[in-house]
Order: C-alpha cells, then sequence, then structure tokens
C-alpha cells in the first residue's frame, strides 16, 4: 500500500545530510548510465503554468514524476514515486520542501567536488527561502567560518542573517553592496529571482567557486558573462535541461565565448570521470537547474525513512478485485 506524505512529514524525516547523500548518488549513477532523466517542460494558461519532470534509475529500482503549479495564488508541488519491477504507486509527495532541499544539496554536491578544499568563506546573493538550504548543504560539506548576505532589501537580509546564524552556528553578516558579497570569498551563491545579473565577473577572486541556481529561464541570469568567461570548469546537473532553462550561459554561447561542448555535467565529476578543478586559482561555476533524477531519489531515501519509523498516511489505489 502507498502512503501519503505531507510537507510536516518531509520537514520531520530529510535533513540536508541525507539530501546530499541522494543526489550524490544519484548523479553519479547518470554519469554511469544506469539513470534517466526528462527535462522540465511547461503548461502555460494566462493565468498559471503546469511544470512536469520525471527521471528514473535503474540501480534504485524506481522511477517517478514531479508536477507543479505556479500562479499568483503561490506554487503547489506534488511527487509520486515508483517502484519500476511493478509499477506499483510507492508513495505520493508534498513536495515543496524536498524541492528546497534537493535544490541545497545539489550546490552542497558541487561544492564538495568543485571548492578548494580550503574553502572557508561564504558570499550569498539573496535571502529567501532557497538561500536557506543553499547555506545548509555548503556548510554540511565545508568547514565554513564565515558568510556575508546581500539582498535588495535591507529589513530582510538583516533578519535573514540573524536566523541563519542562529540555525547553522556561523556567523552570517548582512552587507550593503553586491560587492562586498563577493569580496574575499570563496565560495559564492547566487540565489535570486533576478532577470539580470547579480554577479559580475569582475568581483570574483581566483580560487572561488560559484553555486548559480536561482534562475531556470533562458530569459533570466544571475551571472554575467565576465564570469562565466574566467571559469576554467562549468558544470550543470543536465546538460540538455540547460539547453532550454540555463540562461545564466546562453549569452556567453551565443557570444562564441563558450561552446554546450565546453560544458560537463555534474555526475561525470562525481564519478571521477573529469577532476572539478586543475589549481587552486581556477574559478568554477555550478550552474542548477534542478532535475528530476534529483528529486526521485531523494523521495526513495523518504519513502525508506518513512516505513521504517512509521510515518505517513496510507493510500490504497486501484485495489486488486477478490
Amino acid at each position: 500500500m502507498a502512503i501519503l506524505l505531507r510537507e510536516k512529514h518531509v520537514t520531520e524525516l530529510l535533513d540536508i545530510e541525507t539530501a546530499i547523500a541522494s543526489v550524490e548518488e544519484v548523479l553519479r549513477d547518470q554519469a554511469e548510465g544506469r539513470a534517466t532523466n526528462r527535462p522540465r517542460y511547461r503548461v502555460a494558461t494566462p493565468t498559471s503554468q503546469l511544470h512536469l519532470m520525471a527521471a528514473g534509475d535503474r540501480r534504485l529500482g524506481v522511477y517517478g514524476f514531479k508536477a507543479y503549479t505556479a500562479s499568483r495564488k503561490g506554487a503547489r508541488f506534488l511527487l509520486l514515486l515508483y517502484e519500476s519491477d511493478t509499477g506499483d504507486l510507492l508513495a505520493m509527495i508534498e513536495a515543496d520542501r524536498l524541492g528546497q532541499m534537493r535544490t541545497g544539496a545539489a550546490s552542497g554536491v558541487a561544492t564538495k567536488y568543485m571548492a578548494r578544499k580550503d574553502a572557508r568563506t561564504v558570499g550569498i546573493y539573496g535571502t529567501g527561502w532557497q538561500a536557506e538550504s543553499q547555506l545548509m548543504a555548503v556548510c554540511a560539506v565545508r568547514e565554513i567560518e564565515s558568510i556575508k548576505a546581500y539582498g535588495r532589501n535591507a529589513e530582510r537580509r538583516q533578519s535573514f542573517a540573524e536566523r541563519m546564524t542562529s540555525l547553522l552556528g556561523v556567523e552570517v553578516t548582512a552587507v550593503d553592496t553586491p560587492e562586498e558579497a563577493a569580496a574575499g570569498c570563496s565560495i559564492i551563491i547566487t540565489a535570486t529571482t533576478a532577470r539580470a545579473p547579480v554577479l559580475k565577473g569582475e568581483w570574483i577572486e581566483p580560487g572561488a567557486h560559484i553555486n548559480a541556481m536561482g534562475s531556470n529561464s533562458l530569459a533570466k541570469s544571475e551571472i554575467d558573462v565576465e564570469a562565466i568567461s574566467r571559469a576554467s570548469v562549468i558544470a550543470v546537473d543536465s546538460v540538455d535541461q540547460s539547453r532550454m532553462e540555463a540562461g545564466d550561459l546562453l549569452p556567453a554561447i551565443e557570444r562564441g565565448i563558450i561552446a554546450w561542448e565546453s560544458v560537463t555535467e555534474l555526475g561525470r565529476i562525481v564519478a571521477g570521470q573529469i577532476p572539478g578543478r586543475n589549481d587552486d586559482d581556477d574559478i568554477t561555476i555550478f550552474k542548477s537547474n534542478g532535475i528530476a533524477l534529483e528529486d526521485v531519489s531523494t523521495a526513495l531515501r523518504l519513502y525508506d525513512l518513512a516505513r521504517e519509523r512509521g510515518i505517513g498516511e496510507s493510500i490504497e489505489l486501484w485495489p486488486e478485485s477478490d
């Protein structure tokens, strides 16, 4: 019998370390040919959008899809997880918190494999819901000593800094200008809804690693062309999906500064097929779009934890006849 996991169950069960482990393993499977991901596609009406994304992992023995709507009322996320051998439904999961955590986890995996081992300082652009898990994940894979946060609203960035200092046990300082957020930082995160770049390449210091995760539209870009041109390694979670969504990379590609052939998938770095950086002075970039494989793998971890702890609501669909 399948189970329903609500947002409260996901919050209770899923910590950032679990999310990082699930994303790391599925990206390795992707690179080694054991997993299939389908890029997000959208159905739009004048007042809302439906987003759909599906994936499966043969080693894990599951497949599934996430569907979510976005309108002026907000966004509603639902994930269905199936056992691949039988096609049986395992779980139906309210997936807002799941998406937040797996997105942060992807940046955590990228930081683990692409940032300098001695990276200790972080600058983040954006002080919203997604920024929280970004910092949680980075702090889980590096011994972070200080964090600077920039957002356009002074009151919100101060509140974010105080809240995250308490949550992480690391001093988070709100800064007044975007330049300050990058200065002296070995890890830089962009987690905004900006349509135009908030991070300029000239602000980035040698050796820095960048996680750019806010944009998933070709019409939006959080980092400028100079940032892309200075990078020695550029990774994405899916090249196919990035061709459809990575507005951060598109201007540099259109100008011939980089080519899609020079962009690698993060899973190849995780699998040891190519290095995440070649030198301590390299600038590296992970352009995150968020893929269904990350959702499905994290959902399986949640399902297993829920069954172990007796958490969730039983649901019965298509009952067998006597």
